[in-house]
């Protein structure tokens, strides 16, 4: 809902002359780029299934990889509606069909989560030691009261998580006994990342999908003339931006063509290409997930409908 608003709002702004470059800058983009921008988003969905291989086995679990392609893609597909609902929808499809308990699998999940959101601060650290003063200003206005909510929230955070780990500890509740089976999933799908007999490979594809997402975004510059110069610097603002936005609506929605045009007209490109820039980036990587995503929905049990 807040992104349709959004959606709304950014293009009342605009005047009809605006909106007349816009759609000029989508009917003359070059999609060959935008192309090869979906061939990399795939390595990477192909890149992070295999790499979810490597927690799996060391829990006595080797699911088909296709199954941990389409289970990916349906995780991903689910986000598009409800925000991070895919992990769970993800954990659930790859339980069911290669009889993995629910709570191992999202536990391998948050563990892959935990080296994605290490990678993730990585290229917010190098955009800040690129562009300090420029993303400082942007992300974080002169005020005080988000940084005190932030405090505040991280303290009753721990709070909360020391009373939830006093009760279940010794609880003999049938039900507190469930919470503590599934917390007991977790906490061993999270160490199998230190179990694992392929680290060095669990790393390289770590590495690996995250160089695929920047170079999607990269690559995609070259489709309007008026981002193809843009420096290194501005490709990882307006990446680190783009990723940011995604947390507030779904997939992005409303939210990433806006954030990423701001970012990139900061380095001298007009508002109405950086807007088209935006919105083209976004519809590509979307309609990716949703052909993709609803595909393996289909196909996930078609392909293990003889299977024992």
């Amino acid at each position: 809902m807040l992104g349709v608003v959004l959606i709304w709002y950014s293009v009342s702004k605009l005047s009809d002359e605006d909106i007349k470059v816009i759609k000029e800058s989508f009917r003359t983009a070059n999609y060959w780029w935008v192309g090869f921008s979906l061939v990399l988003g795939i390595l990477s969905h192909v890149s992070r299934a295999y790499r979810w291989q490597f927690l799996l086995e060391p829990l006595g679990y080797k699911p088909r990889f296709a199954n941990n392609i389409m289970a990916v893609l349906v995780g991903y597909l689910v986000n598009l509606t409800i925000p991070r609902a895919g992990e769970v929808a993800r954990a659930t499809a790859i339980s069911k069909y290669e009889k993995i308990p629910f709570e191992k699998a999202f536990g391998t999940i948050v563990s892959e989560r935990i080296a994605d959101v290490i990678m993730l601060l990585g290229i917010i650290a190098t955009a800040f030691f690129l562009q300090t003063k420029l993303l400082s200003s942007y992300l974080f206005k002169e005020s005080d009261s988000y940084s005190s909510l932030l405090y505040y929230g991280l303290i009753g955070l721990a709070i909360a998580a020391f009373l939830f780990y006093r009760l279940i500890k010794k609880s003999t509740n049938p039900f507190i006994q469930k919470i503590q089976k599934f917390v007991l999933g977790l906490i061993q799908g999270v160490i199998s990342i230190f179990k694992m007999k392929k680290k060095w490979a669990f790393i390289f594809h770590t590495f690996f999908i995250w160089a695929m997402y920047v170079l999607m975004f990269y690559v995609v510059t070259f489709a309007l003339p008026e981002t193809t110069n843009l420096p290194f610097s501005a490709i990882i603002v307006g990446f680190v931006v783009g990723g940011l936005s995604m947390a507030l609506t779904n997939g992005g929605l409303g939210t990433y063509p806006v954030f990423v045009a701001s970012a990139i007209t900061l380095y001298g490109v007009d508002q109405n290409p950086a807007l088209a820039f935006g919105w083209i980036m976004w519809t590509a990587q979307t309609v990716m997930v949703i052909v993709f995503g609803g595909l393996s929905f289909i196909l996930l049990p078609i392909y293990n409908r003889n299977r024992d």
